[in-house]
This record gives C-alpha cells, structure tokens and sequence, in this order.
C-alpha cells in the first residue's frame, strides 16, 4: 500500500541538514524572513530532511495547508522562472500569489510560464485562476484543438465560453458567456468566432455529465467482499499497475496474497461482482470531480481496471503529470484510459460513536 502521508520519522540522509541549518531554516520561517518563495523552500528542505509538519508547524507556526501551498507554489515559481517569464511577472510572483501557482501545479512549465504570463496581464483572482487551469486542461485533452483557436490561455477561456454559450437558451446567461468570451480572446479568429454568437442563437444540446453511484454503508449484516487497496492519494500508473490480480475461493471468498498488501471489506453490491478486476483507492472527497453534500471527508473509489473501454456515462482514471487523476469525458479522448470509476464509497455515519461502545446503554 502507498501512503502519501507527508508525515517523516526517519530523516532522509541524503537530504540531512546539520543542526545550525535547521535552526537557521526554522529561525527564517519563524520571523519570517524574505520571501514566501523563499520560505517554501526552506519548509521543502525540512521536510527532505526527516522534519513531519506536524513538527514544522510547533516550530514556525506555519500551519500544514500552509507548508504544502508555499512548497508546491515555490515549486511551481522556479519552473516558470526556469521556462523564461517577464520580469514583471518574476517581481509580482516575486511578492505574491503563493495560492495562484499553487493552482498552475497540474499544468506543464510551458502551459504555467504562459498562464503566469496572462494571469498577471489580466490581474486575475484565485477563482478566476482556477477557471482559466481548467479551461487550458479542458483544451489540451482535445483529439484536436478547433481552428479558430489557439493554445493561448486567453483562447482557452475564450472557447469554453464559447463551447457553454451555445447550449444556453436563457439569453442573459448566454451573452454573460459571451461577453466573458471577448474580453478573453487573445487571436482575432477566437473574437470573431465568439462574435458569431451575437447573431447566431441556435441552441445547441449537449450530453450532459453523468451522476455517479455514492453509497453510504448502513448496515453491518451486508455480506462483504474483500478488495485490495491500491493506497492513499495522490499515485502513480504503477502504483496502480503493481496490485495483482486476485482470485477469491468460493463459497467463502477466501483471498491469498503475498508480500505487502492492505485489504479492505465492502458489501458484494451487482456492479462489484460483474467487475472483473476491482481495485480500491483511499481519495479525498474534495479532490473528486464531483461535489458530493456534507462535509469533506475520506473516501474509498472502486474501480475496475479491466474496464478500459470509454463511454459517456462513466467516469474513468488516466495518467497526468505522472500521477492518476478521475475525468469524465464527453467525447471519446485519444489518451490511455487506466480503468472505469465504478462506485464512491462513503463512511458509515455515526451520530455518537461513544455510544455505540457502551454496551449497557445498548442493552436498554
């Protein structure tokens, strides 16, 4: 199983600092010092070095959402300086906007020097940020980008609004598209194709995302099956790639396995036992591409991996930036898919978990 825990008790000897250079990194994010670049660096270091955040954050204050913004944001700084970005751009990030590179972190260096660029031209906001990385992800995946439009991040924008422009009927929120459009487009054959929708009001249908199964167990009496346990988000294709292939012994669903492995019991619900080769992944539900209700919590993802073959009405996993990500494609997309997204699986609730435990009080 793969824990991707940033939790350390073993320093790292490859990394090792020695004791002055720790307390001259803890001192420098204590009194914060410099930069955030610069203190994301030093939380990186402390980190390699065996430091767990739990123990950063008693040192400096710097809590654990924080170290992983400012390490990942600095990460995401170097690669744009690295790529080549204006020296406008360089002196605003320079200062800044920890939590706007932060959302870059799934793009390309290319894809985030330009982004960084634009984002700094259009002075845009986090939620704007995050719009304009969806938008430049959404158009990559494309077997093939329209003509009308560039890679650029304006264009990116620009055809989204576009692309959702044309399935609204309702006109105020067709022309808030439109407009939104325009004053993203950066090529003219960009404007001048959303222009068209100023004139053209055909209403064009689209399949809309589908729904996925979320269950939440409610009863202990449901027979389970036992389901190996690929790890804990974020991983890797061979992550994936290294659980075998189990083969349960009836009529008690026996399973064998040797070396490391982690295991898990579910309810032998239909669409698990037409699987043939379900897997488990621990995933927070905040990073799902859906919004499930209630509060954020852990989740256990079920899916087939022999279920390789795209349709619309399923979510699937593929390869980015070498990790595993969860998409929903509308159209049949010309990369490899990993698996099909069977089934989200939810905790059981307990309303008072103490009380369960008091076996009297049971009793009555």
């Amino acid at each position: 199983m793969t824990d991707s825990s940033p939790e350390m008790s073993k320093p790292n000897t490859e990394a090792a600092l020695s004791p002055q250079e720790s307390e001259d990194l803890i001192r420098l994010l204590r009194r914060k010092e410099g930069n955030w670049v610069g203190w994301g660096t030093a939380c990186q270091r402390l980190q390699k070095a065996g430091y767990n955040s739990q123990q950063i954050f008693e040192e400096t204050g710097f809590e654990q959402i924080q170290q992983n913004q400012i390490v990942v944001g600095s990460q995401v700084y170097n690669s744009i300086i690295a790529a080549g970005v204006s020296e406008e751009t360089q002196a605003h990030f320079n200062r800044k906007g920890s939590d706007i590179l932060y959302e870059l972190r799934i793009l390309s260096q290319e894809e985030r020097a330009k982004a960084a660029e634009f984002i700094v031209g259009k002075n845009l906001d986090i939620d704007e940020t995050h719009e304009l990385v969806k938008a430049m992800k959404d158009l990559s995946r494309l077997a093939k980008i329209p003509e009308a439009f560039s890679t650029h991040p304006g264009d990116a924008v620009a055809y989204q609004c576009w692309k959702l422009a044309r399935q609204k009927s309702d006109l105020q929120e067709r022309s808030r598209l439109i407009a939104r459009g325009l004053s993203f487009a950066h090529s003219t054959t960009a404007r001048k194709q959303v222009e068209q929708l100023l004139t053209d009001f055909t209403v064009t249908s689209t399949r809309p995302a589908p729904t996925l199964s979320v269950y939440r167990l409610e009863s202990a009496e449901e027979l389970p099956k036992i389901l190996p346990v690929v790890g804990r988000m974020p991983l890797t294709v061979e992550d994936l790639q290294a659980v075998p292939l189990i083969e349960p012994e009836e009529p008690f669903g026996i399973v064998k396995s040797s070396g490391n492995a982690a295991w898990v019991p579910v309810p032998s619900w239909q669409v698990l036992l037409l699987a043939e080769d379900p897997v488990t992944i621990l995933w927070h539900s905040d990073d799902l591409p859906i919004n499930l209700p209630g509060k954020a919590e852990e989740v256990l993802v079920l899916v087939d991996r022999a279920a390789r073959q795209w349709d619309p009405n399923g979510y699937f996993l593929l390869e980015e930036n070498s990790l595993l990500k969860m998409q929903w494609f509308e159209q049949e997309p010309q990369i490899k898919i990993l698996g099909k997204v069977l089934l989200v699986l939810r905790p059981k609730k307990f309303l008072d978990e103490d009380f369960t435990k008091e076996m009297w009080q049971m009793d009555e």
